[in-house]
């Protein structure tokens, strides 16, 4: 008796842990609709090249749509002794097409239609992705919109810097994500040509049109090389890679989110939405959607470093090895589509308070900037020589716990005796803000303009 799946070559059933090692429809199956929507095309243009009858391809196709709405509805058993999504579904469609349906295969092999298959579900998840990344910049543009001028401290170092404002630190984040979007735009430009034809490495001597499935199934071209068709995963690789960057930018949001909820900081607020309490600690509000957050960053790396690893020392064409492809990218895309989300939600929930805000930039000698800009634009001192003596100012405000704009002009003057009031209009931190109006800047009518044009760019997007 021959093997279930191999007929004549094997005479015998896999062993059990062969079974187990060899299946993937565990995971796989979630590309029911991409490989039916291939088989249709595949099908449809055998037909047309007169390779099977027109009669058997509207037998196959009505088969093929038939075991899509039973999978929709639940009523398709997925069955784990036929290893994948690309062979669970030949039975039933024997049993509703009949002798037709062995014709599908004709010109095809699981190598080129998984490779098809595959690419056709990460496209259409990074269209999904950046559709939900453009509603998160609708978040932080409309936010940073509403306090584009109210003002917190700039860190570097985790140190108090310069006076910014909250709307100019959240379109920090537009930006990151506009590039990030733009990483996923390259990786899906990159991978939109069909491996559909290349067989399972050479090609077919049947008289096959590419093109014709390539066009059915929305790709921009057939792809050209039949052994780089089935044998490579570099557009997974840069999906990924591209995925990894977005979530390490999700992290230091959230990581930010952390800081600012401490009660050490106390500058923002998130309700109950997108916190949880303590088990023993009745006070508690943990920031548990932000860490989350920054912790799955770590899956979606992983999954980028897994696939590396799976595809470096493989010769061409196909090797079993890049069944190991999938489930870590499923796994790493649902989590960047869920913190995606969590991260848009947690900007819409949260609610700065901005007098802290204001407080916490004044400290820590944050106009210290603007009293060395103002001895160079006043008194025409070097810069070099103007930070000398602001770092003189501030260590003698610092002696006196006294902020630089309480400090006597005199005892200013007793450091460099050119400094006139005039130095009192540039010591606030209102007006440190307000001065910093180069392009890029964190001056409210800069960030008002950035804001207003990123609003307008993504309202129209959604037209």
């Amino acid at each position: 008796m021959s093997n279930k799946m191999w007929g004549g070559r094997f005479s015998t059933a896999p062993d059990a842990i062969m079974e187990e090692i060899n299946a993937s429809i565990g995971f796989d199956q979630r590309l029911y609709a991409q490989d039916i929507a291939g088989s249709k095309a595949h099908v449809a243009m055998l037909a047309a090249q007169g390779i099977v009858s027109a009669k058997d391809a509207q037998k196959i196709g009505k088969g093929l749509d038939t075991i899509l709405s039973e999978i929709e509805a639940g009523k398709f058993s997925f069955r784990r002794d036929l290893e994948d999504t690309q062979m669970t579904g030949d039975p039933r469609l024997a049993q509703i097409a009949g002798p037709a349906a062995g014709r599908l295969p004709t010109a095809r092999s699981r190598n080129d239609q998984v490779a098809t298959d595959f690419r056709l579900y990460v496209r259409d998840t990074l269209d999904a992705l950046d559709a939900q990344l453009a509603d998160l910049q609708l978040a932080l543009a409309e936010t940073a919109l509403a306090h584009a001028a109210t003002v917190m401290p700039g860190f570097t170092h985790l140190q108090t810097a310069q006076p910014v404002t909250f709307g100019h630190h959240l379109m920090a984040y537009v930006e990151m994500t506009a590039r990030d979007r733009g990483r996923l735009k390259d990786a899906r430009a990159r991978l939109n040509e069909c491996p559909l034809g290349a067989a399972a490495l050479a090609g077919t001597s049947f008289p096959i049109d590419r093109e014709a499935t390539a066009r059915a199934l929305g790709f921009d071209r057939p792809t050209a090389n039949s052994l780089d068709s089935v044998s490579d995963r570099d557009f997974v690789m840069e999906t990924l890679a591209a995925a990894s960057i977005c979530a390490v930018h999700l992290s230091r949001f959230a990581e930010e989110i952390v800081i600012w909820t401490t009660p050490a900081f106390a500058m923002v607020k998130l309700s109950d939405a997108f916190t949880t309490g303590s088990s023993i600690m009745p006070q508690k509000r943990n920031p548990d959607a932000a860490e989350l957050v920054r912790a799955k960053s770590g899956r979606i790396i992983g999954a980028l470093t897994g696939i590396l690893v799976v595809m470096k020392g493989l010769p061409l064409a196909y090797a079993k090895d890049m069944q190991e492809d999938k489930e870590g990218a499923f796994d790493a895309l649902s989590a960047l589509s869920l913190v995606i989300a969590a991260s848009a939600g947690m900007v819409r929930d949260l609610v700065p308070d901005a007098k802290r805000m204001a407080a916490a930039a004044g400290q820590g000698y944050a106009t210290a900037t603007d009293l060395a800009d103002w001895l160079v634009r006043a008194l025409n001192i070097p810069f070099r020589e103007a930070h000398h003596i602001t770092g003189r100012i501030v260590g003698l405000a610092a002696e006196r716990s006294i902020a630089l704009h309480k400090l006597p002009l005199a005892e200013m003057q007793a450091v460099d005796g050119r400094i006139t009031a005039d130095v009192f209009s540039v010591l606030s931190v209102a007006r440190s803000v307000k001065s910093r109006t180069s392009y890029g800047g964190t001056a409210p009518v800069r960030v008002r303009a950035q804001a207003r044009r990123w609003l307008k760019k993504l309202q129209a997007g959604k037209r």
